[in-house]
């Protein structure tokens, strides 16, 4: 019976769910917050390869640049906080270890610094950035914030800049990654939650959930101005890698805007009734991104040039945090 048992579940790991994209493969690694895992995907065929146990209500994720290392926050459900990071061994699809944050609580945002020695995390409950080492878990520096909310974070390509969107102060802070200090404090529409700051670190875009704005922060005068309007949910803000193209999907209105970043000027909309879109990836060449479907449990594959959907990849239950690298392991 056990043999039997073994036999079945091996068939369904390698067993291919959907035709995928010709000439399109690499492995993708989602979070499902409600049932606490990650899952790893052949893209090419569209197998699940792994599905991972993390610690309670998983939410952001990143991966070291040889595609080798996923990092996840445990942000935590309800009225019980996480304050640990999950770390996956991707080639070996498992668990390495999980690390311990221990005063620091609700970890959320969170990206990887330039070498992926260190990563930057949010600490939500603690008004806090920390700095973890990816090798050993420690936490050499606590940036404090001194804003309530502080979910999400952008990083310049420097690493020496870190911008966060602090939603129940209405505020986004400037941090110095170098000194370990902030630098200052700006208001901006009410309840800020996407952010991303340009990897030349001259914009900062934000989405506010509370008035459907996209603003832009200049970071040399600090001005801010609008880029958008007219959201329900504003999730997240993606740059593609040439940084001209700007993709926030729309959780309520369930809905991905493609948005010129020189001219702001709306190129797109793709309309996805009943998905729930979340977390969104671009491709390193740029040619497709890969969005999260909270209520579809699955991942899309998005042409980014005729800005429409090639293929699903099957994910968990609510799946959000989403990372993908071309290697095949």
């Amino acid at each position: 019976m056990r043999r039997a048992f073994l036999l079945t579940a091996l068939l369904a790991i390698v067993t291919p769910l959907h035709a995928q994209v010709a000439g399109l493969t690499g492995t993708l690694v989602v979070t499902n917050k409600t049932p606490g895992t990650a899952t790893i995907i052949d893209v090419g065929t569209g197998a699940t390869l792994a599905t991972l146990p993390t610690g309670n209500g998983p939410h952001e994720i990143v991966l070291t640049q040889d595609g080798r290392t996923a990092i996840v926050t445990d942000y935590g459900t309800g009225p019980a906080p996480g304050s640990t990071l999950t770390f996956i061994d991707v080639p070996r699809r498992k668990v390495t270890r999980t690390a311990s944050l221990g005063e620091y609580r609700r970890p959320h945002g969170l990206v990887l610094l330039p070498g992926d020695s260190l990563v930057a995390v949010t600490s939500e409950a603690n008004r806090a950035l920390l700095l973890v080492r990816v090798a050993t878990g420690e936490i050499p520096k606590v940036i404090p914030t001194n804003q309530n909310g502080s979910h999400m974070v952008g990083i310049t390509a420097s690493g020496t800049r870190g911008w966060t969107g602090n939603i129940g102060s209405n505020t986004v802070s400037e941090l110095d990654l170098v000194a370990g200090t902030s630098l200052r404090t700006i208001a901006v529409p009410n309840q800020p939650e996407a952010i991303n700051v340009t990897p030349d670190g001259a914009e900062v875009w934000v989405g506010s959930n509370q008035t459907g704005l996209i603003s832009v922060v200049n970071s040399v005068s600090g001005t801010v101005s609008t880029a958008a309007e007219g959201f329900g949910w504003p999730y997240r803000v993606l740059y593609s890698p040439d940084s001209k193209l700007v993709l926030m999907p729309d959780l309520r209105k369930e809905e991905l805007r493609f948005i010129d970043r020189a001219s702001r000027k709306e190129l797109a909309r793709l309309s996805l009734p009943g998905k729930g879109p979340q977390g969104i990836i671009f491709a390193p060449n740029g040619t497709y991104a890969f969005l999260s479907f909270s209520t579809g449990s699955a991942v899309a594959i998005i042409d980014v040039a005729q800005r429409k959907i090639v293929g699903e990849l099957k994910a968990g239950e609510t799946p959000d945090g989403v990372v993908y690298t071309p290697r095949v392991f």
